[in-house]
């Protein structure tokens, strides 16, 4: 049995977008409440989020993956095959930094969002991940295959905590429920960084808010072709770049507001207020749509086999629209958008879950 005392609790999420990232911010705001000392471990601009939206956390640079997608306006799903080595080299790259500063960092439990070398033989270690079955677009078999590789790693951990409910109404759909399940996993409900904030219904005077987010270079070509697009529409705007190293636009018409990058706190009111969201369909980003009611129009990243499956899953479900980014015309969109029912999910009761699971964790310590 675990003690009531304190305890340090080392957190490294994914650099794979922002997501994985602020999908920790709950875990860390419950370890706090409690009186424990989460300590977070990612590359500079990670660390620089979680430290503006954390003032005292204490925070550790390890390597990102990295990851970048193809050039190309349509790339292929199989782009991720020529980069395997790559991951599997920072994933041996991941656990040699943990057996090396273990000692030092006197941490007594590991929480790590879809980083496999994370595992530490002498201290509990528990993985987050919301996709069990890996949509590769490529047939059952091979989704099988790499769900076989998949459970090879993740079932390193002592734990695997599923992202989602696990009940039929659930977000991830196939991604996250399988009649094939790894060792010793928990469904622990919807993570946000929003679930304990207000929410207000849609507004129709309200402002249209583009989200961008996610890899490199198909953020920018996104960007690129709904800033175009922008400047022909009439209506107010609120235009968040999701990315602090780009240049701003010399000319802003008078009814767009734009930002280059902002915390999960400056966020949180322009999503609150916005008429309608047009964002990534990343995982995470879902979360936050889900736990503030928003509608959103969905642009999934090309080649990204996991968004575009939960794009078109939850338009097929009547409650995001989406558009593929090849295709996207706003004002199409838009109209479109209006016809769509925009079905409520109603999974408050999801994003409560979590705190049990990491509570009774956290004591067994």
């Amino acid at each position: 049995m675990g003690s009531n005392k304190q305890k340090r609790i080392l957190i490294a999420p994914l650099d794979w977008g922002m997501g994985h990232t602020t999908r920790c911010i709950p875990l860390i705001n419950l370890l706090l409440k409690l009186g424990h000392i989460p300590v977070f471990a990612g590359n500079e601009w990670q660390r620089t989020y979680i430290k503006e939206t954390f003032v005292k956390i204490d925070t550790v640079f390890l390597e990102g993956y990295n990851i970048t997608y193809p050039n190309s306006i349509n790339p292929s799903k199989f782009f991720i095959i020529p980069i395997i080595p790559s991951i599997l080299k920072t994933i041996s790259n991941e656990k040699k930094w943990l057996d090396e500063n273990f000692d030092k960092l006197k941490i007594d439990g590991i929480i790590s969002d879809n980083r496999y070398g994370m595992h530490h033989s002498k201290i509990p270690s528990v993985i987050l991940t919301h996709q069990l079955q890996i949509q590769t677009d490529c047939g059952n078999r091979t989704d099988l295959l790499f769900q076989k590789l998949h459970y090879k790693l993740i079932n390193k951990f002592n734990c695997v905590w599923v992202v989602d409910s696990e009940t039929e109404n659930n977000l991830a759909g196939n991604l996250s429920h399988t009649y094939n399940m790894p060792l010793n996993y928990n469904y622990i409900g919807l993570l946000s960084r929003f679930a304990d904030k207000g929410k207000d219904e849609q507004n129709t005077h309200a402002p249209i808010l583009i989200l961008l987010s996610g890899p490199e270079p198909q953020r920018t070509k996104l960007s690129a072709k709904i800033w175009e697009q922008l400047q022909n529409y009439k209506g107010d705007v609120v235009f968040v770049e999701g990315a602090d190293t780009i240049k701003q636009p010399i000319y802003l018409p008078p009814n767009i507001k734009y930002y280059k990058w902002l915390t999960h706190e400056q966020l949180y009111p322009l999503i609150k207020t916005a008429n309608i969201v047009i964002c990534r369909s990343g995982y995470s980003t879902l979360m936050d749509l889900v736990a503030l009611n928003k509608k959103a129009i969905l642009i999934p990243t090309p080649g990204q086999t996991e968004q575009v499956y939960l794009a078109h899953s939850l338009k097929e479900k009547g409650i995001y629209y989406s558009m593929n980014q090849i295709d996207f015309n706003l004002i199409e969109a838009l109209q479109n958008a209006q016809q769509f029912p925009f079905r409520k999910m109603n999974l408050e009761d999801s994003f409560s879950i979590y705190k049990k699971v990491l509570i009774d964790w956290v004591e067994q310590l």
